[in-house]
């Protein structure tokens, strides 16, 4: 008797530390009416190619969230924008906030698209904004070099909005969160006018705009989704992308050498995040051809090694998903 209370005892003790060290299980995000429209901007009608970053987020209220438009969006005069109320760019880089853009829809090849129209020395992203008088959203040291564009071009510099790892800004409905990005974010001198941009670039300087960032976008919805910018593998994925902000829909960077890779980028998904959806992006291939994704592509590796579902963006075609990250349209 007195072993059977011993191992009732042990057994209680066992379960009890448990409760105290297992993580919370992620409250249901509470859902509110429509849906949130997610729209690709890429560089070929119908695919997705290996310059594509550029996605349009529609609230259910109206409000139009434009991200890393970088080369795949043909400027501010671009006919697949219509309003945009809030520009984010997640880093510096030229496939991001845009050193150039192509021509028109369907220039060069997938593979290999055409980007030859100059956006220098503002970026893709500042001339959008300027011309949308949208706001631009940033973390880390960026939100000054935003200003200082919108100053030197006749905007507002009030309109760089700043949301610091661990803070948030509310605009237009929308709560946006930065979170860690593991990537390099030094801005390219040709982005900076006049003498001081060329002696850098003599010199192999790149300016220092802070850390790189991805986002967590809260809809009203109840929609929370993750923008992965480019980054590594970080436990920030677990610690505040699920365990704080609770994402449902993520959008993935898995073009491997520069960012995570489709093995690298599944385990996010599959043990950090663990989202209802995923939607892929910055593959650095010509992930489709006539729509459907190729053999045998970085694509379709991490399509098949995740456990959740993956919706390829292709250009072009909404998607729209409800407060709880399902796709009920256009997937």
């Amino acid at each position: 008797m007195k072993k059977l209370h011993s191992l009732l005892f042990t057994l209680a003790g066992a379960a009890a530390l448990a409760a105290c060290t297992t993580p919370p299980t992620a409250p249901a995000q509470p859902a509110g009416p429509g849906v949130v429209v997610v729209t690709p901007l890429g560089g070929f009608d119908g695919e997705f190619c290996a310059q594509d970053r550029a996605l349009v987020f529609e609230d259910p209220n109206g409000t139009r969230i434009l991200y890393d438009p970088g080369r795949s969006v043909m400027g501010p005069n671009d006919p697949r924008l219509g309003k945009i109320d809030i520009v984010l760019v997640s880093h510096m880089h030229g496939d991001h906030l845009g050193n150039a853009y192509t021509k028109a829809i369907g220039a060069g090849t997938c593979a290999s698209p055409d980007f030859s129209v100059t956006a220098l020395p503002n970026g893709n992203a500042t001339n959008i904004a300027l011309a949308k008088k949208a706001k631009i959203v940033t973390g880390s040291d960026m939100p000054a070099f935003f200003a200082a564009k919108f100053r030197a071009n006749g905007g507002n510099p009030a309109d760089s909005i700043l949301a610091r790892f661990g803070g948030s800004a509310t605009v237009g409905g929308v709560k946006i969160a930065t979170v860690t990005a593991m990537h390099s974010n030094g801005l390219d001198p040709d982005f900076i006018a006049g003498d001081l941009g060329k002696a850098m670039k003599e010199a192999g300087i790149w300016g220092d705009v802070g850390l790189a960032t991805g986002y967590v976008l809260r809809f009203s919805n109840g929609l929370v989704a993750y923008l992965s910018g480019d980054t590594g593998v970080t436990a920030d994925q677990q610690a505040v992308v699920r365990d704080l902000y609770h994402a449902q829909l993520v959008v993935m960077n898995i073009g491997d050498g520069f960012t995570t890779g489709p093995t690298e980028a599944a385990y996010v998904i599959n043990e950090l995040v663990k989202p209802a959806s995923v939607i892929a992006s910055h593959a650095n291939e010509a992930g489709t051809q006539g729509g459907q994704v190729r053999a045998g592509s970085k694509t379709e590796s991490f399509i098949k090694q995740t456990k959740v579902p993956v919706y390829v963006p292709l250009s072009g075609r909404a998607m729209m998903f409800d407060g709880a990250g399902k796709c009920t349209a256009g997937c």
